[in-house]
């Protein structure tokens, strides 16, 4: 039998009042990319909260799915390969309609997506609100027409206001296995850390070139953290990081010695770079999803922004996070995602940023945080 609540939602400031079906399957779709399936953690928690005895599950990209399989509040993350195009799609959506599910929470809303929400049978579909009359017109005319600055995250969370879904306050959240823990802190043990009075991590890259503050900026800044703290620079990022990586540790270590810098760029997974966040003091970034992961692990993090601007609500989720921006520049946003080149040629979205600026908003940071390394956050 089916069974129906009471519940309400806020409309232009007035309480509504309206019945909602109570769901026993829930299906949450976000194919990519990395910050926007830890800003989905948040409406997991929440949607388990809620619904203890649900089945709650997540379709995303294989590359993607060990930032959810392990979460305690899914039973299961169904996975897309790209690679095998409308043919793997289809086959997935089969797979999806043989579990009857009947909520489904599309918080991606693209082509894939949208085919993937239309299962026969669901009895409620909810997308979310990507603000894009709001989006185009700051990037495309720069009329800002945000009435507030929201993040992702209580945006994913909005479709499903209606059943009661609020954000408990808990901030992003990531669940790491025992084996991934256990082999990253066996890995960081070898590199006794404990020689030195702190240690930083500098995540220097970025999908898009105008979402990265430059490479030798980022070497400067290591190479006075190293020396200001007697400290330790640990470098992050993917395979398509470790060129780039490789160059800032040799100027760092031609500067403040070769034992202050450690290059981990495309030598560990996703969970393992966030379970190795707990090693360091402070984590500096650009706006990337090695931002989110610093900000799920509930790191100090000082983060980069270059193109982008905090409407568009990708901005780190907890108080200890310093977001640096060049205020002032009339061509900023010119893209919501960043681009592949600076449209005015400049970039001194980016460039105008110094590493004055990084260094003491990363000691302000470390202070304020008091913390150690060796002593992981809970």
């Amino acid at each position: 039998m089916q069974s129906i609540e009471p519940s309400n939602c806020t409309c232009n400031g007035h309480i509504v009042l309206f019945e909602v079906n109570v769901p026993s399957r829930i299906l949450i779709i976000r194919f990519s990319s990395i910050g926007d399936i830890v800003l989905a953690s948040p409406l997991i928690r929440a949607m388990r909260s809620r619904f203890p005895t649900a089945q709650i599950d997540f379709v995303t990209k294989t590359e993607h799915a060990e930032l959810v399989r392990s979460h305690h509040a899914l039973n299961y993350t169904f996975t897309y390969d790209s690679g095998t195009g409308f043919d793997g799609l289809r086959a997935l959506k089969r797979r999806l309609a043989a579990e009857r599910y009947d909520l489904v929470i599309d918080i991606h809303n693209s082509l894939r997506s949208r085919f993937i929400r239309s299962l026969r049978g669901v009895r409620d579909i909810v997308v979310i609100d990507k603000r894009v009359l709001e989006r185009t017109a700051l990037v495309k005319f720069k009329k800002n027409l945000y009435r507030e600055i929201v993040s992702v995250a209580d945006r994913y969370l909005e479709p499903v206001a209606p059943w009661g879904i609020v954000n408990d306050g808990k901030g992003l959240e990531l669940h790491i296995t025992d084996e991934v823990l256990f082999g990253v802190n066996a890995r960081m043990a070898r590199l006794r850390l404990h020689r030195y009075e702190a240690a930083f991590g500098l995540c220097p890259g970025a999908r898009h070139f105008t979402k990265r503050w430059p490479a030798e900026r980022f070497a400067a800044a290591g190479t006075k953290l190293a020396q200001e703290f007697d400290g330790v620079i640990l470098l992050f990022g993917g395979p398509e990081d470790r060129q780039m990586a490789e160059e800032i540790a040799a100027t760092i270590g031609a500067e403040a010695g070769p034992e202050r810098v450690i290059n981990l760029a495309g030598e560990l997974s996703l969970m393992e770079t966030a379970a190795a966040f707990e090693y360091v003091d402070v984590v500096v970034t650009n706006d990337s999803g090695l931002m989110h992961l610093a900000s799920a692990r509930h790191r100090p993090l000082v983060a980069v922004f270059g193109s982008t601007v905090r409407e568009f609500g990708f901005f780190p989720v907890h108080s200890e996070a310093t977001t640096i921006e060049v205020p002032g520049l009339g061509c900023r946003p010119c893209s919501h995602i960043g681009r592949a080149a600076c449209p005015e040629g400049h970039l001194r979205c980016l460039t105008d940023t110094t590493v004055e600026a990084v260094v003491r908003a990363v000691r302000e940071r470390k202070t304020s945080s008091g913390g150690r390394i060796g002593t992981p956050s809970t």
